[in-house]
Order: C-alpha cells, then structure tokens, then sequence
C-alpha cells in the first residue's frame, strides 16, 4: 500500500487534481459517505487489536484449510481411494472457493466484513470438526469428503474479500498496508503450524485429532471475536438481517461498458492470465507436496517438510516487498519492478520445481521445495499489487474476478495432477507441467505488464473513476 501511495502522489498532476475534486469521483453523496465511514474509524489502539485477531483468524483459516491435504495420504490408504479420488476430493474446495468471492464482498460492503468472517468461520470452524465424523458414518466417504470440501469452499471463499472489505471502511488509508500484509502473513503462519503440529497429532492420535482441533479452535475464535469484539451482537436477533443487505443506500454501478472497456486493456488481461496461473500453481504445490513426500521418502519425519518450506516463506514474503519498496522509492520504474518481483516468483521458482524432477535424497528435496515456495511469495510484490496500479477505484472487484479465475484454475491442476500421476506414475509430469503453466504466465505478464492507470477515460479529456 505504501509503494502505491508514493506513485498516487508522484506519478501524474492530474490524477492529483481527481483527489482533489471528491465531486467528480463521487457525487454529493458519495462524498458524505466518504466522511461518514472516515469518522467510524478504528482508533490506533482498536486497530492493533483487529490486527492481532484477524492475523489469528486467517491462521486459522489455513490450518482448517490445509487440514486435508496433509491428512489425504493417510486417509486415501484407510478408505482405498485412488490418486484420482483423493484428486478430486482436493479440487472441490476450489469449485466452491470461487463461487462466493464476488458475492462474499459485496455483502461485507453492506453488512459490515466483520459480521460476515464471524459467520463464515463459525460455519467452516464446525465443518473442519464434524469432517471425521461424515467420513466414519457415512457409507460412501468419497462422496461425503468430496462435498465436506466443497462446502468449506464455499465458506472460505468470503474470507479475504470480507478482510478488503473491512479494511476499507475501519482502518484509515495511512495505516491499512500495515493491518493488511500483517494479516495476511498469517496464511504462511497457519501452513506452518498445521503443518507442524499437524504432522505430530497425524502420527501420535491419528487424521481424525487434526480436523478435531482445527475445527474447534476456529470455533473459539469465532466466538471470542463475537463476545469481545463486537459486544455479543446478535443476542436479541440475526446477526445479518435482509434489511441490512440494502442499508448501505444507493451505490453506484459498474456497467457492463466500462467492463468491457476495462478488460480490453492488455495490461488487464496480462494481470488476470498470470494471476490465474500463479493462484492455480500455488495451489497445486499446497495441495500436492505432502503426497509427493510421502509417496517418494516414506520413512521420512512429515513435520519436516510440511513445517520448513512455510518457515522460509514468511520471511520471504516480508523480504520481497521491503525491496520492491525500496526499489521504488529509488526511482526505478514501477511496472519494471513488478515484472522483476514476478520474475523471482514465476521464472526463478520453476528452476528449483523441475529440479525436483530429478531429486533422490530427502533433505534435497525439502531444500528444492523450500526455495520454490519462498520465492512464489515474491508474487505479493507483483502480480497482486499490479491490479491496484492498474484501477485503484475498482480493484476489490477486479481482484475477485482475478480470484475466481484462479481458484477455478485450481480445481483443474488439482484433479489433472493426479491423472498424471496415476497415468504416468511419475511426480516429473506434475512439476513439468506446473513449469509449464508458470513460463506461460510469466511470458505474458513480461510483455504486456504496466502499472499506468487505465480505469480512466482519457477521451474525455478528464478522469472518469470506474465504480462499483
């Protein structure tokens, strides 16, 4: 947020003068929402309260979420499935996933984003814990797990959209870089610790404790969010009212010619190809490694590689945006410095994967992994910044869309992932192919890349901000 505020600043006088005429972007009444959610605004101390509870909320998140695949191993063998069906048990979180991005915002922007992360953790907190429960008692396990996935999906798909959400009507413009990239840092933190203390309750009181405590710890949080945080709202009636869906008042709309009109843009359409071939690579690795591991060393100790390639991602992640920061505040050009962040991140990272190729000694292995993963995280510096350079008065939507498209891709390289492996009976394919996919991505985003404006309207000789 800050390298976007430096080039808000400095990049063009007459995007100053648009800041400077509040009119032109928002009408009358735009403007007195504007000073209406100014004056609701957290206050520094509540502020790093929200901060510390968010970042465990989104820990959280990940350790429900990545409960599954370290379990998957584990639980194909009990119920005999096959590289296929565990496959496809992985890839519907993603069919649900991408299903309620838009929609999860577009509710938090009327309801408030607090109300709808208190419910929708709740909801996912008591799916993860009741998963064994559906996997014993149900007849068929592969079709209970496969919709128990699905319908988590759907639950945490309005996590981030509710954080954006959140963010942009608490948290004042000079402090909201800080809160989002510190709870966001909590996704790295969630892998690490399910993946650590995963693997231990995974061996000593088997899959079914991993999904208990995930489940009944993001119960806790939801709860201790709702007592504490909001004021035990709700006692007297629903959190979340069909009136409240429309007390927002009038909003403006996102027409389907500005759309259209966004999306013939290069610049665009680069950012959303590579964003979908980052978000459905990521999601392959997460969904994959501990099957990978297990499958090629055996004997080896599973919290070990699922606790030492989230360690080296944390600080990567901090690391690659303190030097494209740096970098901009240099004076280098910022659509050259996202296009090296994404270099690290798409170009540099896929040496290592197919390094795993060729890999026979486990501590190798964790070492190819640990890189690749840390340098995917230079793609925060990047790709997910480019689209708020690209349209800063719409990037919440355009990012759900880029999100959807992602986590629709996701469910593709998952299941195809294991058809290759079952087909080929070699791990090489997948990391060929997820080479594959990242060259791709990387090509486009090189050659059409920008980080000049374009939810503008230049014919007119003036900004026109595209709204929501």
């Amino acid at each position: 947020m800050a390298i976007l505020q430096k080039h808000g600043k400095n990049s063009s006088p007459d995007l100053a003068n648009v800041k400077e005429s509040p009119a032109d972007n928002f009408g009358a009444s735009g403007c007195q929402k504007k000073w209406a959610e100014s004056s609701s605004n957290w206050s520094r101390p509540v502020a790093r309260v929200w901060t510390v509870v968010l970042l465990l909320g989104t820990c959280l998140l990940y350790c429900a979420r990545v409960a599954m695949p370290i379990c998957a191993v584990t639980m194909a063998e009990q119920f005999q499935w096959t590289k296929r069906e565990s496959g496809m048990v992985l890839g519907s979180f993603f069919w649900g996933y991408c299903f309620t991005q838009v929609i999860g915002g577009y509710i938090s922007d009327r309801v408030g984003g607090e109300k709808v992360l208190l419910l929708s953790a709740a909801a996912w907190g008591a799916m993860t814990a009741f998963t064994p429960i559906l996997a014993h008692f149900c007849s068929q396990p592969i079709v209970s797990m496969t919709l128990a996935r699905f319908l988590m999906g759907l639950l945490q798909g309005v996590h981030y959209p509710s954080l954006a959400s959140l963010c942009s009507q608490k948290v004042v413009e000079s402090e909201r870089g800080f809160l989002m990239s510190t709870v966001g840092s909590g996704s790295y933190l969630g892998t690490l610790v399910i993946g650590g203390a995963g693997s231990l309750m995974l061996d000593l009181y088997g899959w079914e404790s991993v999904f208990y405590v995930a489940g009944l710890l993001s119960v806790l949080w939801a709860y201790c969010m709702w007592k504490y945080l909001l004021k035990g709202e709700g006692e007297n009636g629903p959190i979340i009212t069909l009136e409240s869906l429309g007390s927002r008042g009038t909003q403006s709309k996102l027409t389907r010619r500005n759309w259209l009109r966004l999306f013939k843009q290069p610049a665009v359409c680069a950012v959303i190809v590579t964003h979908l071939c980052t978000a459905s690579t990521f999601f392959t690795l997460l969904s994959w490694l501990p099957t990978f591991f297990k499958d090629t060393f055996p004997d080896a100790k599973g919290w070990v590689f699922n606790v030492i390639p989230w360690f080296v991602a944390i600080p990567s992640s901090l690391f690659s945006g303190c030097l494209s920061d740096h970098l901009i505040s240099q004076g280098f050009d910022t659509a050259s410095v996202r296009k090296l962040m994404q270099f690290f991140s798409m170009g540099v990272s896929s040496v290592f994967t197919l390094c795993l190729c060729g890999t026979t000694t486990f501590p190798t292995a964790v070492a190819f992994v640990s890189a690749t993963m840390g340098l995917t995280t230079f793609s925060h510096s990047g790709v997910s910044v480019n689209v708020q350079d690209l349209a800063p008065s719409c990037a919440g939507a355009l990012f759900g869309v880029m999100n959807t498209c992602g986590a629709f891709s996701g469910v593709i390289m998952v299941y195809l992932c294991g058809y290759l492996i079952e087909a080929t009976g070699s791990w090489a394919s997948v990391f060929m192919l997820i080479t594959v996919v990242n060259i791709l991505g990387l090509a486009i985003f090189l050659a059409f890349a920008e980080a000049r404006r374009v939810d503008i309207d230049g014919a007119k000789g003036r900004y026109h901000n595209i709204h929501i």
